[in-house]
């Protein structure tokens, strides 16, 4: 059995809020680096840190009360189990924490953070994006540990084989399964890459913003088709809850980076187009 965690007298120490800890000083430190390049200065990052992880954690743990996955609908741990129980709300060491709310929470705790400070929201959007894919990268190994985030039954090489303590009822026989954790890990490290590359190779095109809304496009189209693999899904109705979001969310996000550049490049056209004009007036004045 993969052990989830140590003690240090009698309190234990999970590998998961290892991992978490170990994504966050990692995201941070890659921030500061990408705000030191842009002439920014770095402490903004560690001085916003705690607020975007309380926000980040909070926002995680919400999201998963309101969508709680189906393996703990059946067990009758709903969200009006968890309004009805607010005590429960609070026991984060029994696990339950959804990406998509963290992002949320983390997003709203740096706008309000931009407006205090008088900073660009979007600029640092775009410093934290790539640190953000990597948090989560990392954040997923704490998955590994909990033998949780696994997907379909499988007898691939790379199989991953989970306890029978931690396999759902319906594959109670089933011992070998896809290490979906790992999928989105390196998916996750591949999003921070492109994020890192397109930032340098286009700096002269980008718009503020305009790497989050990457990031925002990159990330949920990998988890939209990663879900499939997905055994217990968050349901809503006959809705995979977090699937759905993840479609709207990546093309929402592609609408607004192709609109607003299409936008801007039609305003650029009109400019051009008055200027000989303009300068024609202009000689036109200096003749009189």
């Amino acid at each position: 059995m993969v052990p989830d965690g140590f003690y240090i007298g009698t309190f234990k120490i999970y590998f998961y809020a290892l991992a978490i800890l170990t994504g966050v000083l990692l995201a941070a430190w890659l921030s500061s680096v990408q705000a030191k390049k842009r002439g920014i200065n770095p402490d903004y990052v560690w001085d916003m840190l705690p607020w975007l992880l309380i926000a980040g954690i909070l926002g995680a743990r919400i999201w998963h009360i309101l969508t709680p996955p189906q393996s703990m609908v059946d067990q009758g741990i709903t969200t009006y189990y968890y309004l009805t129980h607010p005590i429960e709300m609070l026991k984060f060491r029994n696990g339950g924490l959804g990406i998509p709310g963290g992002i949320i929470g983390g997003a709203i705790a740096l706008f309000f953070y931009a407006r205090k400070r008088k900073v660009s929201f979007a600029v640092w959007a775009d410093i934290i994006a790539p640190g953000l894919a990597l948090a989560q990268a990392m954040g997923r190994w704490g998955n590994f540990f909990n033998q949780e985030v696994y997907g379909a039954p499988t007898n691939l090489p790379w199989k991953l084989f989970i306890d029978p303590s931690r396999r759902l009822p319906e594959y109670a026989d089933v011992a070998y399964y896809h290490p979906l954790f790992l999928y989105e890990m390196i998916y996750n490290l591949l999003n921070m890459a492109l994020l890192l590359w397109i930032g340098n190779r286009f700096a002269n095109r980008l718009k503020n913003g305009d790497i989050f809304l990457v990031y925002l496009i990159v990330y949920p189209v990998g988890r939209f088709f990663l879900e499939y693999l997905r055994l217990d899904p968050s349901p809503l109705g006959t809705l995979n809850v977090n699937q759905t979001l993840m479609g709207i969310i990546a093309l929402c996000a592609a609408a607004a980076l192709v609109l607003r550049h299409a936008l801007a490049k039609k305003s650029d056209g009109q400019g051009q187009a008055v200027q000989p004009a303009e300068a024609q007036e202009a000689g036109n004045s200096s003749a009189k």
